[in-house]
C-alpha cells in the first residue's frame, strides 16, 4: 500500500493547518470570558480627609506687604459687617494708600493672656480667672492661647494651647504677691506672642493696678507695642485706687491699647469682668482685615502713622474705625 506523503502534496497539508486552526478558534469561543475586576470602592466618605484650616485664614505675607486689623463700629458701639473696598480709605503718612486685600471673617488668633498676679489681686483671683475662661470660651475654638502672670517678675504657665482644662489650671496656680511690673510684662510677652502659628495675634492684659517696679518705661513699651503686630487689649480694675494712681494706669493701659487698634475697657465692679470679657472676645471675631503695599518704598526703619476713613454706605449712619496709629518700616541694614 502506498504511503500519502504530506510534504510531497503542498495541498494536503495546508488544508491540514487549516482544520487545526478552526478546531482551535472553537475550542477558545466555548470558554466563558473572565469577568474584569470590580473597580475598588472609594472611601467612606468619614474618612476623606478634611481640608487644612489654616488655608482659609492666611494672607500670603510678604515684607512690603502691611496688614491691618480694623474694628467697624456705628453709634451704638456695634459691629457694621458687609462693607466693600469702596466705604475703606486708608492713609499712611497721610499719603493714601491702594489696598489689595480686604476681608471680612472669624480667624483663629494667637492669643496671649497676661494677668496681673500682685498682692493686691487676692481677692480678685476666683472672678478673674472666671472671665479668663470665659473670653477663651466665647473666642473662636481654633484659637491657641497661652496663659502668663506678672507681679515684679514675670511667670509663664502654659504654653499656646486651645484645651480649657490646661488653661483652667494655669490660671489657678498664681500666687498673688509683690508689686507690678506691667511695662515688662507686655514687652516679654509680645516677644512670646510671635512664637504663635497663626497670623492675627492678640494679648489680653487684665490689672488692677499702676506699674510701680518696671525696667522699661511706657515709653519703651509703647514702641515694643508699635514694633509688633498683635493687638493689645485690656480690662483695668482700678476701681480700689487711688485716683492719682488709678488715672495714671488707666491712661497707660488707654495708650498701650489705642496704638495697637485693640481697646482698654474698666469695669465699674468685679462681677462686670466676665461681660467685660465676653465684649473683647466678640470685638476680635468682627473684624475686617486689609493689607497694602505702602507707596513709600523706603526700608528706613521709620515709623509710619496711620489712619483709616470709612465711607459710610447710604442710610447708614455714623460709622467709626478703629485700627493701629501706626508701624515702623522694615530697616535694611547698610551691609545689604
Amino acid at each position: 500500500m502506498r504511503r500519502h506523503n504530506l510534504c510531497s502534496d503542498p495541498a494536503a497539508f495546508f488544508r491540514l493547518l487549516l482544520l487545526l486552526s478552526i478546531a482551535l478558534a472553537c475550542g477558545h469561543a466555548q470558554q466563558p470570558a473572565r469577568p474584569a475586576p470590580p473597580p475598588p470602592e472609594p472611601p467612606p466618605e468619614q474618612n476623606m480627609p478634611e481640608p487644612p484650616l489654616q488655608s482659609g485664614y492666611t494672607i500670603q505675607r510678604s515684607v512690603d506687604l502691611v496688614v491691618l486689623h480694623v474694628s467697624v463700629t456705628d453709634e451704638h458701639g456695634q459691629f457694621v459687617p458687609g462693607l466693600k473696598e469702596e466705604n475703606f480709605h486708608v492713609f499712611e503718612d497721610d499719603s493714601e494708600q491702594k489696598i489689595s486685600v480686604l476681608r471680612q471673617e472669624d480667624t483663629p488668633v494667637s492669643v496671649g493672656l497676661l494677668i496681673d498676679n500682685s498682692g493686691s489681686m487676692w481677692d480678685k483671683r476666683e472672678k478673674v480667672n472666671a472671665a479668663a475662661l470665659t473670653f477663651v470660651k466665647t473666642s473662636n475654638p481654633e484659637d491657641e492661647v497661652f496663659v502668663a502672670h506678672f507681679n515684679d517678675k514675670y511667670y509663664f504657665d502654659r504654653e499656646f494651647t486651645n484645651d480649657a482644662g490646661e488653661l483652667k489650671k494655669a490660671l489657678e496656680q498664681a500666687d498673688p504677691s509683690s508689686s507690678t511690673a506691667l511695662y515688662d510684662a507686655t514687652t516679654v510677652s509680645l516677644d512670646h506672642l510671635k512664637r504663635g502659628y497663626l497670623d492675627k495675634k492678640v494679648l489680653l492684659i487684665v490689672s488692677d493696678g499702676e506699674d510701680n517696679s518696671s525696667h522699661r518705661s511706657l515709653d519703651a513699651a509703647l514702641q515694643d507695642a508699635q514694633r509688633s503686630s498683635a493687638l493689645i487689649y485690656a480690662v483695668g480694675l482700678l476701681r480700689e485706687e487711688k485716683p492719682e494712681s488709678a488715672e495714671r494706669d488707666r491712661q497707660a493701659l488707654l495708650a498701650l491699647t489705642r496704638a495697637t487698634g485693640g481697646s482698654a475697657l474698666f469695669p465699674e465692679n468685679l462681677e462686670d469682668v466676665q461681660l467685660t470679657c465676653t465684649q473683647i472676645a466678640r470685638d476680635i471675631r468682627h473684624q475686617y482685615t486689609l493689607a497694602y503695599y505702602p507707596t513709600n518704598p523706603r526700608k528706613d526703619g521709620s515709623f509710619r502713622s496711620l489712619r483709616v476713613q470709612i465711607v459710610p454706605p447710604p442710610g447708614s449712619g455714623t460709622i467709626s474705625a478703629r485700627t493701629r496709629t501706626g508701624y515702623y518700616a522694615q530697616r535694611v541694614s547698610s551691609g545689604n
